[in-house]
């Protein structure tokens, strides 16, 4: 390993996600010249030397790596000459005197062109010092950059710098040359959406009067169908970006057309009479920090956590909604082995990360990309209560999988209340369980208690509780020992009955639930209805920083598989009295103590990655699943051999 990286590495916690702007980390020189201390020269017409790591102290300076970085991008890319570049000018505010970080001059050497303000990637960007480096300085455009995103500003004369640019004039150009430019698919790049969406949020959604989640899904979603479009165009050129003219009434026009698109496009996301309710100005930032990044194909990661970041906390803790963390979805994925043709469903699935990593858990053996999406579009099933998740899932699921998937509005818990086209896909795929019984199975039938699939993921709400009788009234659990009904159930308790009712004999489940229910003395009614009903594969505990920081609450997965007609006596009892269950504990969390995920790196510092290209999770959860695999195939259990 070179140098460089060497540094880089001990620089930063996880540098492709940090400096995820830049594409070679390798070209800026890194030298040591006293024992312990390396720095860069700058890339600017003085040539400043800088100090980024001292050895002995362990103190670094990103924010010059991500400088430099910049600079190199300057120069190499923009064509700017390193002597019309400036680092660290004096700007004047009356008495007050601050340094620019980076200054780029025309021509000329005297009149500024480009203001760039540097951070290192875990500081936000300024925007205001930015404006007032600008203000003072009389430079037409503004960069705030911090290596995971980076924010444009231009003055559309004679406004002040309330308009952003998707890229800065290279050095033989202007502001118009830049709007101009037509945009490809090819041109977009991956960025830290969320971080995106946090600049946002300080230039125009908090002081827009309109719902910041609401307008940005209007927007995805208008990019979505975009560049799903832009395939079949000439040259697949882009139409979601602001008006070659410059002027925001025309950008919004251009918006408002491919939101109506999408909106056709999928009938079931939005309302006929949603409109963007952003004003012409505000929707024109907001496309100019949107229009280059790429949603199709992404990192998925970075997906989630910017959709995460978007629910409010408030609405996640009243729920007690947390997204579940991608490396427990993979535990759960990899114990249940799902095959091709095996439906799953989630009935609480937030950001669908249970069907994401199902599916590609299962793409792994399919043959062709029509094969996958037929597999996308017919076998994966998601529910959630709440607006706001099913909108996040079903841009997840088009993002990964390209294609439609069964996503529904409702209550899991209440049949009463399923929307018409779930009742009817559940037919058609002949998802509701037949009975002998022609009473029994004619109740079914009406009622859609009891289901085939043959997966269930579910991670439900632990908060809130059921008072209303006539659901009580629909389950055992919503009876107390003596058969009589209670006057509230917690939520997720009625979730556990629920989720064994959705998989046919032989299913498998596995549900993340709160640590009491395995041990509380109150809670041996459910511990009974739940071996009454499944046979217990195996009991996982989590650490308890797996959901920090949104919540600290020590939860644990419960495996499981229906019994079936086999297993039982001719009056219903179980033939089996004992049998081995798999139990493990994590002993390696994958967060620390603030919430913040931690990382697998090499003696050398160097990060880990995964098979798609990923840094690794440092946990165990990885020999966790493979541990049960191999205790399931000596169980001889069905669906691992």
């Amino acid at each position: 390993m070179n140098e460089e990286k060497l540094i880089i590495n001990k620089i930063f916690r996880n540098p492709q996600q940090d400096l995820l702007m830049f594409d070679d980390l390798t070209k800026i020189n890194i030298y040591e010249k006293d024992k312990g201390k390396f720095y860069i020269k700058a890339i600017s017409k003085n040539e400043e030397e800088k100090l980024v790591y001292n050895a002995t102290t362990g103190k670094s300076a990103p924010e010059e790596i991500v400088r430099q970085l910049y600079l190199l991008k300057l120069t190499r890319h923009y064509k700017y000459p390193k002597n019309l570049i400036e680092i660290e000018k004096q700007v004047n505010f009356g008495r007050e005197q601050k340094r620019a970080d980076i200054v780029v001059y025309r021509p000329d050497g005297i009149t500024p062109k480009i203001i760039v303000e540097v951070k290192a990637p875990n500081q936000e960007n300024d925007v205001q010092q930015l404006k007032s480096y600008l203000n003072a300085e009389g430079a037409p455009v503004g960069v705030a950059v911090n290596g995971k995103t980076r924010l444009i500003l231009y003055r559309p004369y004679p406004k002040e710098f309330d308009d952003t640019l998707d890229d800065i004039p290279a050095s033989d150009e202007e502001i118009d040359d830049v709007l101009a430019k037509r945009k490809i698919l090819k041109d977009l790049r991956e960025d830290d959406l969320k971080q995106t969406i946090q600049t946002l949020e300080e230039l125009v959604l908090a002081n827009s009067g309109a719902d910041s989640f609401d307008e940005i899904f209007k927007l995805i979603y208008a990019k979505l169908y975009d560049e799903k479009e832009a395939r079949n165009r000439p040259n697949q050129e882009l139409h979601f970006r602001k008006s070659p003219t410059g002027k925001p009434e025309e950008t919004k026009r251009i918006i408002e057309e491919l939101f109506e698109e999408a909106k056709n496009e999928w009938s079931d996301v939005f309302e006929r009479a949603d409109k963007i309710k952003l004003s012409p100005e505000h929707l024109s930032v907001c496309v100019g920090e949107l229009q280059d990044v790429r949603l199709f194909g992404s990192n998925l990661r970075i997906i989630d956590e910017a959709f995460e970041y978007l629910l409010p906390d408030v609405v996640k803790g009243k729920k007690g909604q947390y997204f579940t963390p991608r490396v427990v979805i993979d535990l759960c994925v990899q114990m249940l082995n799902p095959q091709k043709k095996e439906y799953v469903v989630d009935t609480a699935c937030g950001s669908a990360g249970f069907l994401v990593h199902a599916m590609q858990y299962v793409w792994k053996n399919l043959p062709t990309l029509e094969a996958c999406k037929e597999y996308a579009s017919r076998y994966l099933f998601g529910i959630d209560f709440d607006e706001k998740s099913t909108k996040i899932s079903r841009a997840i699921m088009l993002i990964a999988g390209d294609g439609r998937s069964h996503i529904y509005k409702t209550s899991s818990l209440d049949t009463k209340d399923w929307p018409s086209r779930f009742k009817s896909d559940l037919k058609d795929l002949n998802l509701i369980r037949e009975f002998d019984d022609y009473e029994t199975n004619r109740h079914n039938q009406e009622t859609f208690q009891h289901l085939n699939f043959d997966i269930l993921l579910a991670n439900p709400p632990f908060a809130g509780e059921i008072k209303e009788k006539y659901l009580l009234a629909q389950y055992a659990l919503g009876k107390n020992a003596n058969g009589k009904l209670q006057n509230k159930v917690e939520r997720h308790l009625l979730f556990i009955e629920r989720n064994l009712d959705f998989v046919k004999p032989g299913g498998r489940l596995a549900i993340v639930l709160p640590q009491g229910i395995f041990n509380n003395t109150s809670e041996e009614h459910v511990r009974k209805h739940i071996m009454k009903s499944a046979r217990i594969l195996a009991v996982i505990g989590l650490h308890g920083n797996s959901f920090k920081p949104h919540t600290g609450t020590k939860t644990s997965i419960i495996f499981l598989q229906k019994w079936m007609e086999k297993d039982l006596d001719k009056n219903g009892n179980l033939k089996v009295t004992d049998y081995p269950i798999f139990f493990a504990t994590q002993k390696q969390s994958f967060k620390d103590n603030s919430g913040d995920y931690i990382f697998e790196k090499d003696k050398n510092g160097q990060l880990i990655k995964d098979i798609a290209g990923n840094p690794k999770y440092l946990s165990d959860l990885d020999e966790i699943a493979s541990a049960f695999v191999a205790w399931g195939k000596k169980q001889n259990l069905d669906f691992l051999n």
